[in-house]
């Protein structure tokens, strides 16, 4: 075997976890295998007997490359929201794809994509990880304590704050289960179940088909919509929306439409259909650690 082949070997040793890695750095499956393929390139231009940790050398490579294409988002304002994917995100096996975003959990990347290049760094390595703050400095260019309040802001975005006390949000949480619960499964009749009577549906014209109307009330009216719903419910997550249990829709755990939810006594009493770009931007979209 010469020394390029069983660099090689080796290198495929640790792709796997490389990937997962890139992937939870920068959601996207086609832009993960891009920056694994880039760490080779990089790994056969230096003599690879000076790398004495080979499976950390390339995660620090693939950290660093990653970083590069968050901020490169970051600077051009890339938009992550209500658009059709980019088709390079799009490239490959789509079901491959949709299994990788179940894998990670599609809310936990919509919450993700919501943090700076630096704190999504530091809160992937370190709380996914376990890659110490000391070896996460040396890729975003901080202290380790800097790193470690990187981290720290990172999860306080990504728990939240909710607007309800504990066991209102719980009750909250066990509603809109069954609402997605009975979604995914077209049950009309469930859906009746977890609606008011007189509940009103309220829509951005973006998140509707042609003829459509943006309010529907009624509860049979309302649950009948199930059937158009159902279609997305397959990529739907609970999620926190402004603080009180929402859903979020997210296609390869980029953000589409989102629900957000008026509970009272055990029933649905309203909901809103948000898929306007700009309303999409300004939600605070959290997801609780009990909840991931």
């Amino acid at each position: 075997m010469s020394e390029r082949d069983g660099l090689a070997e080796r290198f495929e040793a640790e792709r796997d976890q490389l990937r997962r890695v890139a992937y939870r750095l920068l959601g996207s499956r086609a832009e993960a295998e891009d920056a694994v393929q880039e760490a080779w390139l990089r790994l056969v231009r230096v003599d690879a007997e000076e790398v004495r940790n080979l499976g950390g050398w390339l995660r620090t490579v693939v950290s660093r490359i990653c970083l590069d294409l968050l901020r490169a988002r970051a600077s051009r304002r890339e938009d992550l929201v209500g658009h059709e994917l980019p088709d390079r995100t799009l490239d490959g096996d789509p079901e491959q794809d949709a299994v990788l975003a179940d894998s990670v959990g599609r809310a936990l990347l919509v919450v993700l994509n919501t943090l700076g290049p630096a704190e999504r760094i530091a809160f992937v390595l370190h709380d996914m990880f376990a890659v110490p703050f000391d070896d996460i400095g040396s890729i975003v260019d901080r202290s380790a304590v800097a790193t470690k309040k990187l981290a720290s802001r990172a999860r306080q975005k990504i728990n939240g704050t909710p607007a309800v006390p504990t066991d209102e949000l719980d009750r909250q949480r066990r509603v809109v289960e069954a609402f997605l619960a009975a979604s995914r499964a077209g049950d009309v009749a469930a859906v009746v179940a977890v609606l008011a009577p007189d509940v009103v549906r309220r829509a951005d014209r973006a998140a509707l088909s042609d003829g459509r109307p943006t309010e529907v009330r009624g509860a049979r009216p309302v649950a009948e919509e199930i059937v158009v719903f159902g279609r997305n419910a397959r990529s739907a997550e609970l999620a926190l929306v402004n603080g009180a249990v929402g859903i979020v829709v997210a296609p390869l755990g980029r953000l589409l439409l989102a629900l957000s939810f008026t509970v009272e006594s055990e029933q649905i009493t309203g909901y809103q259909l948000i898929a306007d770009p700009d309303r999409l931007r300004g939600l605070d979209l959290a997801l609780p650690y009990s909840w991931v």
